[in-house]
């Protein structure tokens, strides 16, 4: 046995429950930046291109942070220059926010599924990890491996969208369903662009300046289901 790794948890099991909405963290709040962009002016029918501009930039980064963030756990490494280069990926103090906020919820959670594992102490030096930074140190204490880390990230923001999609819009659930399934693809392509990196300063940076602009203006709007 090991403090971050319990035998009896399995990774494939593990997985399966940090990808569950249903997880006590807050992602509940949160809509991958659908309703921000559908406040912006994004129609419905570009919802699916909305899903793979995410995941060639927003995602990327912020699956790189989780597997560089999860190398730095499992090698005693501190998060600090991981979450750094995070900020320094993410323009919009807003952005940042919602991150935090919900970075929070899975620390606390860390601290109390993985007490005593690298995982549980890297976050608590941390303080107020990004959810990126603190999915990446979640995975490590759950035994996945790189390429599950980053698959997690990215089926995660495709999921949160689509979720959030069905109370948004008024639209067969069923297609909801199927903008995931055909994410399938660009998904593994984020997770074979990301799952070798183990240095803050191999996290890629695209940009997504549109995307960032809908997130930043987002919290003006007086009416909305989501926080980010």
């Amino acid at each position: 046995m090991t403090p971050d790794m319990p035998p009896e948890i399995h990774p494939e099991f593990a997985s399966m429950l940090l990808a569950d909405g249903r997880l006590p963290v807050g992602g509940h709040t949160q809509s991958s930046g659908l309703e921000p962009a559908l406040l912006g002016g994004l129609a419905e029918g570009d919802i699916p291109a909305l899903v793979q501009t995410r995941l060639r930039t927003v995602v990327r980064v912020e699956a790189a942070v989780a597997v560089v963030s999860r190398h730095h756990v499992l090698a005693g490494l501190p998060l600090e220059p991981v979450q750094d280069a995070w900020a320094a990926r993410t323009p919009s103090e807003v952005a940042r926010a919602a991150s935090v906020a919900v970075g929070r919820g899975q620390r606390r959670l860390t601290l109390r599924l993985w007490p005593g594992s690298g995982a549980a102490t890297s976050l608590d030096a941390l303080g107020t990890p990004a959810r990126p930074v603190a999915v990446g140190a979640m995975a490590a204490a759950a035994g996945l491996d790189a390429a599950r880390t980053a698959r997690l990230v990215a089926y995660d923001d495709v999921q949160t969208l689509c979720a959030a999609a069905l109370k948004l819009c008024p639209l067969d659930p069923a297609d909801a369903t199927a903008w995931l399934l055909d994410a399938g693809s660009a998904v593994e392509e984020v997770v074979g662009a990301v799952a070798h990196l183990t240095e803050p300063s191999g996290i890629p940076a695209p940009a997504a300046p549109l995307l960032e602009q809908w997130a930043h203006h987002h919290p003006t709007h007086s009416r909305r289901l989501f926080s980010a």
